[in-house]
């Protein structure tokens, strides 16, 4: 198919005109070839782009792209190498950042809550046209140590644990990648943990005094899995070839 064709569904299928982001969403770079071989991954880095050109991909889609707010404009160094390896192939780039995260069913967000079984009852921030993370319940309570267990298991990564008290867990609230800000709001709505990507040294001290039980459990492991949703979405949809790319981040 056209990039063109294909940018115009994503821009309505993931309402990219609603988000104020911090990096374009859609085409970052334009190659020369028709899609129909498309390989996703979560971030844009030269190790996703060598092993895509490698497999002869025609475009690329990925959660963290390029030409980020305050970013550095000229194309030297290793963001020149970058960009000079997608034009040399003639290889597209597509990022849809704020987008993926936000979709209701295919997004970084609702796609945990399919992985674990959690029960969506709401945004975790109520106000927006566009949640970007959510509330919802355990299908069973948990303790803290089983839950811990659950999102290891998942995720494949080990998550950290900041304990704020002792009772089970059975309401939560999560917003995947760098999302440890969100943990004061998360707290106000009564929640028993909140689980995000990243961790700072502030929420350790929030989570304790705030009474909240706090799981980092990885950038790169909770936005896994958005972008494969949207993959396997396009490859159904227009008749592509898809090919998820894992490139290992302990982030």
């Amino acid at each position: 198919m056209r990039i063109n064709e294909l940018l115009v569904y994503l821009d309505e299928l993931l309402q990219v005109h609603a988000f104020q982001d911090y990096c374009p969403n859609g085409l970052q770079v334009e190659g020369t070839r028709s899609v129909q071989h498309l390989v996703t991954g979560v971030t844009a880095s030269q190790a996703l782009l060598d092993a895509a050109i490698q497999i002869k991909a025609d475009a690329i889609l990925v959660h963290h792209g390029y030409f980020w707010k305050n970013e550095s404009a000229p194309l030297v160094g290793m963001k020149g190498q970058r960009i000079r390896s997608l034009m040399q192939a003639g290889v597209h780039l597509l990022a849809y950042h704020l987008p993926l995260d936000a979709h209701p069913e295919l997004g970084n967000n609702a796609q945990l809550a399919r992985l674990f079984d959690w029960k969506i009852t709401g945004p975790l921030y109520p106000q927006q046209s566009h949640p970007i993370g959510f509330q919802g319940e355990l299908a069973q309570p948990m303790t803290a140590a089983e839950l811990s267990q659950q999102l290891a298991q998942g995720l494949k990564r080990k998550p950290l644990h900041i304990q704020g008290h002792t009772r089970s867990i059975r309401r939560l609230a999560w917003c995947s990648g760098a999302a440890q800000g969100a943990l004061v709001d998360a707290a106000a709505l009564d929640v028993d943990a909140y689980i995000s990507g990243e961790i700072s040294e502030p929420s350790v001290h929030l989570a304790r005094e705030l009474g909240i039980d706090y799981f980092a459990a990885g950038h790169h492991a909770t936005e896994r899995y958005g972008v494969q949703a949207l993959g396997e979405h396009l490859a159904h949809q227009f008749g592509l070839q898809h090919t998820f790319i894992e490139i290992d981040n302990p982030v």
